[in-house]
Parts: C-alpha cells; sequence; structure tokens
C-alpha cells in the first residue's frame, strides 16, 4: 500500500469517529457518581473502620456482577459497600466486603504485586477522565497490595508508586482501608476535580467477580465504563519529588578467586507538572536482576530474553508503542565482542573481552496532556568498551574497541481521542561515537475504533535507517488490519509487510523481513454461563506467506483453537493446524538461498486445574508431524503447584521436548551449504517457592536446570540445492556440530519491606554452566559432568531507602 492510500484511509476512519465515546457509550447505561466528602483529620490505616471520621461519610454500593454473569446484582448475602474521603494530601477508600461466611474468605499471604489466592477489592482511578490511563490499586485480604498502570486492558504491575492499604476479617467478612496520596498520582490544577473511577471486588470460593459501574463485556474496552468521582475541591498537586539512595555490597566465589564489591547510588522521581514525570537511574546497580532462562540456540536468531531490570519495564507504556524498544539492546552484548573473538593473532591471548556494555545512566520523562496527548522521551547512555589482548611473545598488550560510548534516545507523541482511538507518532534512535553503526527507526501508528465500538482499524507504517560507516540503508515495514469488535461472532482480517532492508535491530527487535504475509481470523464467544461452562471461545484462522523480493509463496495454513472454563474453574482448550510446504529463507544463513521444509499437522491439549485447591495442576501436550518425511517433534510441559499453607507456595515445573531428524544447518562453504538431520532433546526442571512471614517479610526460592543436545546423525549430511532440496553428500562439515548444553541457576532471597516503598534484599545464588561436544550423553551422565564444574557463589545485600520531598519538608519544618 502506498503512503498515500494509507494517509487517505486514516483520514476517512478520523473523519468516521468524531462523536465523543460517552455518547456512544449512553444506550448501554448512564455512569454512576459518587462524591467524596473532605475530611479535617486522617483515618489510621489499620483496616478496622472504627474511625469516627467513617461514621458520617456517605456510602455507595449496589455492585454487579462482571464474571461469569453479565450485570446481576450481588449476593443479598455479599454486599459491598464503600466510603470515600479526601483531605490536604490523600484521598481514603473504606471498603466493607460482607461475607455471610467469613471462615471460607480466601487469605493467602503475598508479597506485593502477587494476589494468589486471596479475595481482594480494587479501585481504578482515571484522573483524567479520558476512558483509557488508569491506576489500578488493589488490597487483598491478606494486607498484601498491589498497583498497576493501566492502558486501555494492559496492565502494567511493573509500575509502583508509594501507598498504604490495611485489611482485616471480622464476623461479618473482611475490610480494606486505603490512603493514596497525591504525590502517587498525576491529575489537573483545578478548583474541582472530575475523575474517572471503577471499583471491583473478588470473591474467590464462589468464583465471583463484581464491579461498581456495569461493563458491556461485548462491547469496547472496560477502561471505557468507569463511573464518576466527584466533590473533589481545592486541592494542589504536591510537589511530586523523591528519592531512592541504595547501597549494595557483594562478594563474588568462583574457580578459587573471590571478588568483592561495593556500590552505591540512587534513583529519582520529578513531577516536572502536574502530568509529566522524569524518572533517572544514577549508577545504576543490576547486581540482583533475575538470572535469563538461557537455552541452546542453534537457530538463526539471537534468544529474545524478558527485561529483569525495573527501569526498564515500570511505566514503559508509551516506549513500547509499535513494538520498536527491545530494553535489553541496552547494556548488551557488545556489537564487536564476537570479532574481538576471531581477530586474536597468533601467539596472542585475550585478557579482557566485556560480554556487557555497562550503563553510565538513564532517564524517562512522560506523561498525557488535558487534551489526552502523551508525550515520552527516553535516554539511556552506556560506555565504552575495550577488548585487551597480550601477545605471549612479546609481552606487549594491545586494545581493541568492541563497543563505542553510545546513546539511546525514543520519543513518542500519542494523541488519544473517543476514549478509545489513538494516533501515535514514535522515533528510536541509537548513536555510536566514532565510526560505528548507528540506527534510526520512526513510525506512525493507528487504532481506531468506529462510534459504535463495533469494528477496529489499525495500521503502522515503519522506516528504518541504519548508518554504516561508508554506507546508509533504509527500511520500511507496514501492516494493516480490520476487526470486527462487538458481539459474539468476531472475524478480522490483517497485512503484514517489510521489505528486504527493513532492520530495527540497534534498539528494537526484529527477527525477519522481506515478507508480505496476509491473515485472517474468525471466533464465537459467550459472555455469560453457559452450561457448565463460565465463558468459552471457538476460533478459526489462516494465513498466506509470501517473500517482498522475489514474489514467492513461502507458506500458506490454516488452524483452529478451542478455550474453555467451567463453573469449577477449570480450564482446557487447544489447537490444530494444517501447513504447507515451506520455504525457510532463514536457516541456510545465506541470502538468497531458502530450504524446503515438508507440508505439516501440528497441535496442542492442556489443561489448568482450579488455584483454589490446595494442588492444581497446568499440563500442556504438542506435537507436529510432517508429511511424506521422518521428522518428528513433540514436548510436554507439567507443572504442579502446592499450596501448603497460606504462608507457604510452591511450583514445579518439567519441561520435555524432542525433536527427530530435522534438517537442519550446518555449516558454510565458500559455495555450498550443509545440512544434516539432527536430532535434538532437551529437559527443564524448575521450582519456585515463597514463604511469607506476612506480606511485608518473606524468603523466595527460584531453581531452573535446562540440559539440551543436539546429534547429527552420521551419513546424513546433505548440500542444499538451488531449488531448496537437498542431496545427499560425502562432504563432512569441518567442525563438531554436535552439542551438549546444561546450566544451572539456583537463587535464594529475603526480601524486607521494612518501610513504604523501602527494602533490603539479601541475596544467595550459585550457577553451574557446561557446554561440550559429547551430545550422546544422556540427561543423568550430563548432570554428573555438569556438576563437576566450578560453582560460582554469590552473596549480595542491597537496601533502598524511599524519600518524599514533602515529608522531609515537613520534618525540617516542625
Amino acid at each position: 500500500m502506498s503512503s498515500k492510500s494509507l494517509l487517505a484511509l486514516l483520514l476517512l476512519l478520523v473523519s468516521f469517529n468524531i462523536q465523543s465515546q460517552e455518547e456512544n457509550l449512553s444506550r448501554t447505561t448512564s455512569p454512576k457518581k459518587y462524591e467524596a466528602t473532605r475530611i479535617k483529620g486522617a483515618p489510621q490505616i489499620d483496616g478496622r473502620l472504627d474511625d469516627q471520621i467513617w461514621q458520617d461519610i456517605p456510602v455507595t454500593g449496589n455492585f454487579v456482577q462482571i464474571e461469569p454473569g453479565d450485570g446481576n446484582p450481588e449476593r443479598e448475602t455479599h454486599k459491598t459497600f464503600v466510603k470515600i474521603a479526601y483531605d490536604d494530601e490523600a484521598i481514603y477508600i473504606a471498603a466493607s466486603m460482607r461475607d455471610v461466611a467469613p471462615q471460607t474468605i480466601f487469605r493467602q499471604f503475598t508479597q506485593r504485586d502477587n494476589l494468589g489466592q486471596s479475595d481482594f477489592f480494587l479501585i481504578d482511578i482515571n484522573t483524567y477522565n479520558d476512558g483509557e490511563n488508569q491506576t489500578r490499586f488493589i488490597v487483598t485480604s491478606a494486607g498484601a497490595i498491589a498497583d498497576a498502570r493501566m492502558t486501555g486492558e494492559n496492565e502494567d504491575y511493573n509500575y509502583n508508586v508509594v501507598w498504604d492499604a490495611a485489611a482485616t476479617i471480622d464476623e461479618d467478612g473482611w475490610n480494606a482501608e486505603i490512603k493514596i496520596p497525591y504525590a502517587a498520582l498525576r491529575f489537573p490544577k483545578k478548583e474541582e476535580q472530575l475523575w474517572g473511577i471503577q471499583m471491583g471486588r473478588q470473591i474467590s470460593y464462589l468464583n465471583e467477580n463484581y464491579v461498581w459501574n456495569y461493563v458491556n463485556k461485548a462491547v469496547g474496552k472496560a477502561s471505557q465504563y468507569t463511573g464518576h468521582l466527584t466533590g473533589i475541591k481545592n486541592i494542589t498537586p504536591p510537589v511530586r519529588l523523591s528519592f531512592y539512595p541504595y547501597t549494595s555490597a557483594e562478594v563474588d566465589h568462583f574457580n578459587a578467586n573471590t571478588l568483592t564489591n561495593f556500590n552505591a547510588g540512587m534513583d529519582f522521581k520529578y513531577g516536572i507538572s502536574d502530568a509529566f514525570t522524569l524518572d533517572a537511574t544514577l549508577i545504576p546497580d543490576f547486581g540482583q536482576t533475575a538470572f535469563d532462562n538461557v537455552e541452546l540456540n542453534l537457530t538463526p536468531f539471537e534468544q529474545e530474553f524478558g527485561e529483569n531490570r525495573a527501569f526498564f519495564t515500570e511505566g514503559t507504556e508509551l516506549f513500547t508503542k509499535g513494538n520498536l524498544f527491545y530494553s535489553r539492546r541496552i547494556g548488551d552484548s557488545p556489537i564487536g565482542f564476537n570479532a574481538a573473538q576471531r581477530e586474536r593473532l597468533n601467539n596472542e591471548v585475550i585478557l579482557e573481552n566485556p560480554e556487557e556494555a555497562a550503563l553510565i545512566n538513564a532517564l524517562k520523562i512522560s506523561g498525557r496532556t488535558n487534551n489526552d496527548l502523551g508525550i515520552g522521551f527516553f535516554n539511556a547512555i552506556t560506555r565504552e568498551e575495550k577488548a585487551v589482548y597480550l601477545d605471549t611473545v612479546t609481552r606487549e598488550t594491545r586494545q581493541r574497541v568492541t563497543e563505542p560510548f553510545a546513546n539511546y534516545n525514543i520519543v513518542v507523541l500519542d494523541q488519544q481521542f473517543n476514549q478509545n482511538s489513538s494516533l501515535t507518532l514514535i522515533n528510536t534512535n541509537v548513536t555510536r561515537e566514532g565510526h560505528f553503526r548507528d540506527g534510526n527507526v520512526s513510525a506512525f501508528l493507528f487504532d481506531v475504533f468506529n462510534r459504535s465500538n463495533s469494528f477496529n482499524f489499525t495500521g503502522e507504517a515503519k522506516m528504518s535507517n541504519v548508518n554504516h560507516p561508508h554506507q546508509n540503508i533504509t527500511g520500511f515495514a507496514s501492516s494493516l488490519g480490520v476487526n470486527r469488535t462487538k458481539g459474539k461472532i468476531r472475524y478480522g482480517v490483517s497485512h503484514d509487510f517489510a521489505n528486504e532492508t527493513y532492520d530495527i535491530n540497534d534498539l528494537g527487535l526484529n527477527f525477519t523481513n522481506n515478507y508480505n504475509d496476509f491473515y485472517w481470523n474468525t471466533s464465537y464467544q459467550i459472555f455469560e454461563p453457559s452450561g457448565i461452562f463460565n465463558r468459552y471461545s471457538i476460533r478459526l484462522y489462516g494465513n498466506h506467506l509470501r517473500r517482498y523480493k522475489p514474489d514467492i509463496t513461502t507458506g500458506t495454513g490454516v488452524g483452529g483453537s478451542f478455550f474453555a472454563i467451567t463453573r469449577n474453574r477449570f480450564a482446557f482448550g487447544g489447537f490444530t493446524e494444517v501447513n504447507s510446504e515451506f520455504k525457510d529463507f532463514f536457516e541456510p544463513r545465506r541470502e538468497g538461498t531458502f530450504v524446503r521444509y515438508q507440508p505439516n499437522i501440528s497441535g496442542d491439549v492442556w489443561i489448568s486445574s482450579d488455584y483454589r485447591k490446595r494442588f492444581a495442576l497446568d499440563m500442556r501436550v504438542g506435537f507436529q508431524d510432517f508429511i511424506d518425511s521422518p521428522r518428528d517433534q513433540f514436548n510436554l510441559r507439567i507443572s504442579p503447584r502446592f499450596r501448603i499453607s497460606d504462608r507457604f507456595n510452591m511450583v514445579y515445573g518439567f519441561r520435555y521436548n524432542n525433536s527427530i531428524n530435522r534438517p537442519s544447518f550446518v555449516s558454510l562453504l565458500p559455495r555450498q551449504i550443509i545440512f544434516g538431520n539432527r536430532n535434538m532433546e532437551s529437559i527443564e526442571n524448575s521450582i519456585e517457592a515463597s514463604y511469607n512471614f506476612n506480606t511485608k517479610q518473606g524468603i523466595n526460592l527460584r531453581f531452573r536446570n535446562f540440559w539440551s543436545a543436539a546429534v547429527f546423525e552420521e551419513d546424513t549430511y546433505t548440500l542444499l540445492q538451488e531449488d531448496g532440496n537437498l542431496s545427499p553428500t560425502s562432504i563432512l562439515p569441518r567442525q563438531d556440530p554436535n552439542a551438549n548444553f546444561n546450566i544451572w541457576n539456583f537463587d535464594l532471597s529475603y526480601r524486607w519491606q521494612f518501610a513504604p516503598g523501602s527494602e533490603a534484599i539479601l541475596l544467595y545464588r550459585n550457577s553451574l554452566f557446561n557446554l561440550d561436544d559429547q551430545s550422546r550423553l544422556g540427561f543423568t551422565e550430563s548432570l554428573e559432568n555438569l556438576l563437576g564444574e566450578p560453582l560460582r557463589q554469590n552473596l549480595s545485600l542491597r537496601i533502598v531507602y524511599y524519600l518524599d520531598y514533602n515529608n522531609v519538608r515537613n520534618i525540617f519544618k516542625s
């Protein structure tokens, strides 16, 4: 699609969507309203609701069911009553959740942002009442808290602010008391606030969820169905300035060497205005981040890892627009790391070759104006890294820059309108000092609903520019989709395109380019219980995949899936697909070549039992069978979970994969490419356990062992032909392609949240790693070899203290 056609379509969609969303939703129900009461003295946040100030404050209630029913009134035996007050510092919520049988209330002790198996009360606050951007606050019946930044129906629980809550259980049910300081919210400076508000309650043993303001699940997004909180007058947004100084110490022991390290630094947040916040990390310390789930990777693509650093996950909803930001690029392996390994001269050994580019500092500015314009700016800087070589004959050393001083930038403009639609401009830029690769990507995105919320139109146009020392390469990608978003029967079509030079991998992540793909889907789902089911959906889908240059078909497939959850919270489902012959242009590792893979049938089935039980089980079994080919694949996942008590919880995970006779890349020759039939087996065992003394202190354990062996069958080596077929050859690869991979990681931590926003973490971890060519060894023999490797052990302590400018100022005043 040309840029002119794309622009014309966009203008048509925008002109079709002028009316406000409140008008669109008025056919369903008018939003509820509640007027908050100003108070002179703050209540004690202890969950008891016996403070005198609560006695004269109006109450609201009449919650309605959202799951499994659709708007059913709350049970007479389980009514919910809420009161809201405010003063110059914060808003206060008192919620009474009546229950005729208090002994049945689920009350599992967990840490922050982990609800576990507990009843809970939530309140969503949209200070700009735009139907899209909310902050969610949750308190469980055990007193644990969770908070999230919400954009539409996306929940980001990495978002943390400082607030307080407590819960108690009595003969009438349970109670929650909440204090949300204004410093935890962004709101406009005006005489009277009008906030969107939604409240909810989960009753676990009944498997029911209720909300204060009715939500029509068949139309639009839940965020559009907030009620109105009025009456908050003459409050001033506080100076939103907070500091998180930290100190850390660690001891690392490996292979008879012991190293110690002491570090100190600070993160801070500053409210530039009532809508915009600056977050910065100075002298970052990521020593206690969780380990990556590393696997034996024999694919042509890098392995993608999740982000474990809080700064890069918290409040990043603007920067992830268009999937152009893969935060692991920042502080990743230097771009010259592998080249430094290869370019070692005769008689040289490598003394140093850093595996990561150290982060110097990072900051982000984000917020949204009164006109729903979201603005984001992100910047990070990494230092120069060098490889150091020693000539063993002359004893001279030399250096090679593997990663220059680098600057990473993101700028985002996101205009929301009609409470559910948006237009977005985003630019990412990576600039490296000197004659190295630079990258720049710009994108325009739209996500538009029609007036009745029955159709959604989405589109993206992205342009990449990679600046090599002597060449600038420009690429382009786009996507366009139309989906029915109302009612039980839904359907949609979409198209994805990228030319052969599209590349966003300086700050983003894309595995493939040069495609021209078409997709379709249709589904049927229910919104109210039917028979034994609380919910189920059936989906049919298909695709037609093409290469852009040359314009040829790479594959076609159709499939179907099913999902269901019963009234007793037993969930199950699965899928099956039939795919045509597939031309893989990436497995050969040489531009313009491809290998043919036979048509196949694949699928899986899965079950997930009721997590409310002391014992629950998740299991998935999958297969892939190739027609007229000995190639086959089987995978199994089993994950039993044990809630031994309300304080002690454990989850065990077992994963098994077995791939047989897969034609796979072995090595490149000057004019030929060698393939071989590969058998690959892998086993993963993992344990996650936690014991919580209360909601502020707990011990957590994480363990993972992953083993994988890749065996290339003898006498099965082949040469790749121009037509993608493979022919037998007597040529042998220069290096043994077989591999045996084994890794072990163990983390044991004690976490103590000793004050709001402040915590201390004591962490012990150890790890083992082994990679060799003994692929004929089984799991047990490989594990024995792994246990013979030197053990890396690390002990660290990190203390973070929260300081709020307003509290510090008041102390000095008094």
